[in-house]
């Protein structure tokens, strides 16, 4: 059987009806995750819910690909099968997260730059080897009084464009995610002006480093709200105004957006979703890669316990199957009242 060519992988990734489930949480991430259900995080219960969570009866039907963590990349599933290999066997792409996380960016406060670019071609050629076929990357933009400031969108997003470009160099589909946090009590407004300023500094980044738009997928946040802004748009406006700023910054040669939930609930992020990908024309294919708002349901009813999985399995599914739903703008909030078995 043929290798598939970076153009392949991302045509399977942007399947009609499809997105991916972000499944990357890293340690501290996981065990904040676990702690409030009682679930000791250790690398027996983490490899447990992931392998609860690929091996869901027909949630491949939903989903395309997986983004996988470090450790579970390098893990086995019961029957000793490679987390890569089962995931191919089902015909879902693996990816990997590749960036180490944020720190503080040096003399501006409250911003951040995303780490990992040291020995990054070293690492891509061994998780290539290891199966993953495309990557990710996250840089973080926080809205306040002073900020994001040009700095800080210009320095995330020359990362961002090197990471990229060492993706396409090992031949895996580098995931461009620039994140503007929902935190804090700004404007619907607000969160447009600084969507399109993030997407403009990366995509002029992207095209200095000479990455091919064509084989990239931009992950971003739906043009919202603050989480603590008294005034809340309703769904039809953040539908508007997060195509607005889109087709006002994402090339179209970028072959597909998939949405980040971003603290979203898992409903809200479903409804936004498919208010967006009914409306027609827009020159990029639409997805999801949810990670809480596909998982948290799940999670919540496995408890990290062997007598769960298949109740937490049918969570999933059914949330893959109202987000696949939502892709091609069939998701109805009635399908909310089938509760999963």
């Amino acid at each position: 059987m043929a290798e598939p060519t970076i153009a392949s992988i991302v045509t399977t990734l942007l399947s009609p009806g499809k997105g991916l489930l972000a499944a990357d949480e890293s340690f501290p991430s996981i065990a904040k995750r676990f702690q409030p259900l009682g679930i000791p995080s250790t690398e027996e219960t983490r490899c447990a819910y992931r392998e609860m969570l690929f091996t869901a009866p027909e949630v491949n039907e939903f989903i395309s690909g997986v983004i996988l963590f470090d450790e579970t990349i390098r893990q086995r599933m019961q029957g000793g099968i490679p987390v890569p290999e089962l995931l191919h066997q089902l015909g879902i792409v693996p990816g990997i997260k590749v960036d180490t996380g944020t720190v503080p960016l040096a003399n501006f406060p409250g911003e951040k730059i995303t780490q990992g670019l040291d020995g990054l071609r070293e690492r891509l050629s061994e998780y290539r080897q290891l199966g993953a076929r495309f990557t990710k990357w996250r840089a973080v933009i926080a809205i306040g009084e002073d900020t994001p400031t040009r700095t800080a969108l210009e320095t995330n997003a020359r990362v961002l464009a090197l990471f990229a470009a060492l993706s396409q160099e090992a031949g895996l589909v580098p995931i461009v995610e620039p994140e503007v946090l929902m935190d804090g009590s700004h404007t619907i407004e607000r969160c447009e002006e600084v969507e399109g300023a993030t997407l403009q500094s990366v995509f002029d980044a992207l095209c200095d480093q000479r990455v091919v738009l064509e084989h990239m997928i931009l992950k971003t946040g739906m043009v919202l709200s603050g989480k603590e802004c008294p005034q809340q748009a309703d769904v039809a406006e953040v539908a508007e105004r997060t195509l607005r700023c889109f087709r006002r910054f994402v090339p179209a040669a970028v072959p597909g957006i998939v949405f980040l939930s971003g603290g979203q609930s898992d409903i809200a992020a479903t409804e936004r979703l498919n208010a967006i990908c009914q409306t027609s024309g827009a020159p990029w294919k639409i997805t999801f890669s949810y990670g809480r708002a596909l998982q948290a349901p799940a999670l919540e009813r496995w408890k990290g316990s062997a007598d769960n999985v298949a109740a937490a399995q049918a969570s999933l599914h059914h949330r893959a199957k109202c987000n696949g739903l939502a892709v091609l703008g069939k998701y109805s909030p009635e399908m909310e009242r089938v509760k999963p078995a």
